[in-house]
């Protein structure tokens, strides 16, 4: 014997993976610096002073403007300011995880 099926909950399951580069936290510090943390507990600095005052910063000039820069925020476990910049949460987790920072420029 054949049941029916029930649509009227909704069985959607979201699915969000834990990768051990996730960003979990992230906070602006002065001089175009950032204090982030990961999934897996990992934490250091991104140091992007050298980067947003150089000749060749190309979208990430927009963040000399302390404001913006300072709007930082998580998604989708990378860290993002308005105007869709980011940074790759991967290659900052392997450089914080080796060194303790990562300096762009």
């Amino acid at each position: 014997m054949r049941t029916q099926s029930d649509t009227t909950q909704d069985q959607s399951i979201v699915v969000a993976p834990k990768m051990p580069w996730r960003i979990r936290t992230v906070k602006p510090l002065t001089g175009y610096r950032l204090l982030v943390s990961f999934q897996d507990g990992c934490s250091g600095i991104v140091d992007m002073s050298a980067l947003i005052r150089s000749s060749h910063a190309g979208v990430f000039s927009a963040l000399e403007d302390v404001n913006l820069f300072n709007q930082v925020f998580i998604e989708y476990g990378a860290v993002t300011w308005p105007g869709e910049l980011d940074l790759a949460p991967d290659a900052m987790h392997d450089e914080i995880k080796r060194h303790g920072e990562w300096v762009l420029g």
